[in-house]
């Protein structure tokens, strides 16, 4: 990956701590992790519907109360959205459904419990940060940013319940190692972000010294090439915008760790 723009292509206010984003239809679909509302913006009229998902949902949570929602994919017209699991508080899940306008929320603690206890991995260093869904199986991205370092991807089957794990080292920074912060599937390859951040913590946030892209073959999940795309910026979603003969793009957000209500959605481009 090289010869790549990046740029930003809309700006969203009223959301804030952007970290996960799915393009459909014309519609960016936006979660946050400091609040427990879906965002839909409409390119068109670049206006955003704020969707409830439960009677308790609320914004700019204090954090040790908040759902932490950091991944979301699309599956079967259905919007999945995850809380990391760093705390008791973040273990739920919620779908969305995009035809009935419908949300449903469902107590994801037994999964993590099943998922950390084969890992051996303790609720501090536990941290999921992007789902892909794929032939009844689940790939989480555990960000290996906590004390033990476990960076890599959960394979869930749902068949078996069996829980796999495949462990990735990525890039560098100033001594410090890049870590997983979102994934999207495209026909036979994972694209994925990991950024660089100052802190052993999935808890507190640190210094942030960049973000790379990345992308491992599905089938083997070997890791072929990452790139650097930032020097300064902790992104945090990806999805992928356009495809061409010539060139691919992915809508990128970004978590600036502030309390700004403010979003600005980037396009990273790739000339093939």
């Amino acid at each position: 990956m090289q010869n790549f723009l990046l740029e930003i292509l809309f700006q969203i206010s009223g959301i804030g701590a952007a970290s996960g984003l799915i393009y459909h239809e014309n519609s960016i679909f936006l979660i946050s992790d400091t609040s427990s509302f879906l965002y839909e913006y409409n390119i068109e009229n670049k206006s955003v519907n704020k969707v409830k998902l439960s009677e308790n949902s609320q914004e700019n949570a204090i954090k040790k109360e908040k759902l932490d929602f950091e991944a979301i994919t699309l599956k079967d017209n259905k919007l999945y959205i995850f809380g990391s699991g760093s705390t008791n508080k973040r273990e739920v899940r919620f779908t969305y459904d995009l035809k009935t306008k419908e949300s449903k929320e469902k107590d994801f603690s037994k999964v993590y419990k099943k998922i950390r206890k084969a890992l051996s991995i303790s609720e501090d260093d536990f941290n999921i940060e992007g789902a892909i869904f794929k032939d009844e199986k689940w790939y989480f991205f555990q960000r290996g940013n906590g004390g033990t370092a476990k960076n890599g991807i959960i394979i869930l089957d749902k068949k078996t319940n069996h829980v796999e794990f495949i462990s990735f080292h990525l890039p560098k920074i100033n001594d410090i190692e890049a870590t997983f912060t979102d994934a999207v599937l495209q026909e036979n390859t994972i694209y994925f972000l990991a950024a660089v951040e100052n802190t052993d913590s999935t808890y507190n946030d640190g210094e942030i010294y960049g973000s790379f892209i990345g992308s491992i073959a599905f089938d083997s999940l070997i890791l072929i090439s990452t790139q650097k795309i930032t020097d300064s910026k902790k992104f945090e979603g990806l999805a992928l915008y356009e495809q061409t003969d010539a060139a691919i793009s992915f809508l990128l957000c970004e978590d600036n760790d502030t309390d700004s209500q403010n979003s600005e959605i980037y396009k990273l481009c790739f000339q093939k």
